[in-house]
């Protein structure tokens, strides 16, 4: 089998002005990769992201990794393309001078570009470099996804023309007609596709069902001090370790986390340093929309550190599940990947 972007030479087609390839029924292919490249560092390069007075600068593309490729299949367009994307991004604010990265590790056709993640850091922690990192959070982000809305748009329909040979006979007065390139867009994924529906408006509007909900408590005893407890719960590269695989930690107010390849997700309400975390938190198979509340408390006493987990608006379906897995995932994955022990008694 042929690897992925570099399609069997059994089956590959060239492209050729007398279009040989009857009615698009071999498999066509363009390499994306270059082009990708070159559009995705105009658009993202020098972007300026503004709003009430505040401005921030991509000033440079740091990394770009990844590949794309255009094919045609019997007449119809599939794309292929993976690019991890870091950008450094400077700002002003309080007249200091303010830098930072944004990371973008998943742009895919496996993902919308809503679903897209980008991650924002500062190279200094500081009351001003905070005040900047929350505006590129909460304004820079969206503004960043509608430049790669861009790269994807511009990739299925500017790059991709001339890939849909013209069928036998569609000439005219000896000029070739090229078609337009409006056939159906299939992403690769697993036999995913986008496929434009038929809005059809009922006469009644469901208002939802009624959820059966329970509540969890518990009390966690850990042999370490609250404020490496709270390192544990909150570092990156603490969380990476007790969770073996990305994470994504946005640490303040209003702030996204996603866990354990996106099966855990939610937002912060409330940090106390070292003391509380207050989180709305969800599994991805629970009801669509629906969150639960997670308050954890870190209780500092002689010879060990109390944590209390209070959870609420949890399916009552999912209760048993969800407690077993704080236990193994969270709980015993902390204490054996920092050593915090296990108390006997």
């Amino acid at each position: 089998m042929a690897k992925w972007g570099e399609g069997d030479p059994r089956w590959i087609v060239e492209e050729r002005p007398d279009a040989t390839n009857v009615n698009n029924w071999h498999w066509t292919e363009k390499n994306a990769t270059p082009w990708s490249k070159d559009k995705l560092k105009a658009l993202l390069q020098d972007f300026v992201i503004s709003k009430s007075g505040q401005e921030c600068k991509i000033v440079e593309v740091e990394k770009l990794d990844g590949e794309a490729t255009a094919n045609n299949r019997k007449g119809k367009l599939i794309f292929f393309y993976e690019w991890n994307i870091v950008l450094k991004w400077s700002g002003i604010v309080d007249d200091e001078d303010v830098t930072g990265k944004v990371t973008i590790p998943n742009l895919s056709e496996e993902n919308d570009i809503d679903e897209v993640e980008l991650t924002v850091s500062v190279d200094t922690s500081n009351n001003a470099s905070e005040k900047l990192k929350v505006f590129m959070y909460n304004i820079g982000r969206d503004k960043l996804r509608k430049q790669l809305q861009t790269y994807v748009e511009t990739l299925k329909s500017d790059f991709a023309k001339g890939l849909i040979l013209p069928k036998k006979g569609e000439e005219q007065n000896g000029i070739t007609t090229v078609k337009p390139d409006k056939e159906t867009v299939y992403a690769s994924g697993f036999n995913r596709q986008k496929i434009e529906l038929e809005t059809v408006t009922s006469g009644t509007k469901q208002t939802g069902l009624k959820l059966d909900v329970k509540t969890l408590e518990t009390v966690e005893r850990f042999q370490c001090r609250a404020h490496e407890l709270y390192d544990a719960l909150t570092r990156t590269d603490m969380v990476t370790a007790f969770t073996r695989g990305h994470v994504k930690l946005d640490l303040f107010k209003g702030g996204e986390f996603v866990l354990f390849g996106g099966n855990v997700s939610g937002t912060y309400v409330d940090i106390v340093p070292n003391k509380k975390i207050t989180q709305t938190w969800r599994l991805k198979q629970w009801p669509a929309g629906h969150f639960s509340n997670v308050v954890m408390e870190l209780i500092e006493m002689e010879d060990h550190t109390e944590l209390k987990l209070t959870q609420t608006m949890i399916p009552a379906a999912e209760f048993e599940a969800t407690k077993t897995n704080w236990s193994r995932y969270y709980w015993d994955s902390i204490r054996s990947a920092f050593g915090f022990g296990t108390f006997l008694y």
